[in-house]
């Protein structure tokens, strides 16, 4: 802001600059940012911010933060994850199975939501619910846990 916006132009000529005889306009007569929150501005920091002090709940020393990630897919999509001309060559060639790979594609684990078509096909995963695996094998198919 320029000097000639400022409070201070209006207030030349007055003893105090508007901050009073008695008071007194001093530096920091409370103390600077969050000071006394548990002593004399106690009523403001209770009344305004319950909570702010103290801790709660249990430290987590090593924690990892990918530790639970553990993305699904589910049965019915499965057959997605390869090209329809796969599909279709394994469908003419019953002695041999499709190997899909989900891990591959950023899955960990199968869940069994869905019907999959009756193709043999063999699923490689981290984790299936037990629905997931008895659809696949009532496909014909095998799971196959990878790690």
């Amino acid at each position: 802001m320029t000097a000639r916006f400022k409070k201070n132009r209006g207030m030349r000529g007055h003893v105090s600059a508007g901050h009073g005889r008695i008071g007194k306009h001093r530096k920091h007569p409370s103390g600077c940012g969050n000071a006394g929150g548990q002593h004399h501005h106690r009523i403001f920091m209770d009344k305004y911010h319950p909570g702010w002090f103290g801790k709660v709940g249990m430290r987590n020393f090593h924690l990892i933060k990918h530790g639970k990630v553990c993305p699904t897919i589910n049965v019915e999509r499965v057959w997605s994850l390869v090209s329809q001309e796969t599909r279709e060559k394994f469908a003419k060639e019953k002695s041999k199975a499709p190997v899909i790979d989900v891990t591959k594609a950023g899955y960990f684990k199968v869940l069994g939501k869905g019907k999959l078509p009756a193709q043999p096909v063999i699923v490689k995963a981290r984790y299936f619910t037990k629905e997931a695996e008895t659809k696949i094998k009532e496909a014909g198919g095998v799971c196959v846990l990878c790690a």
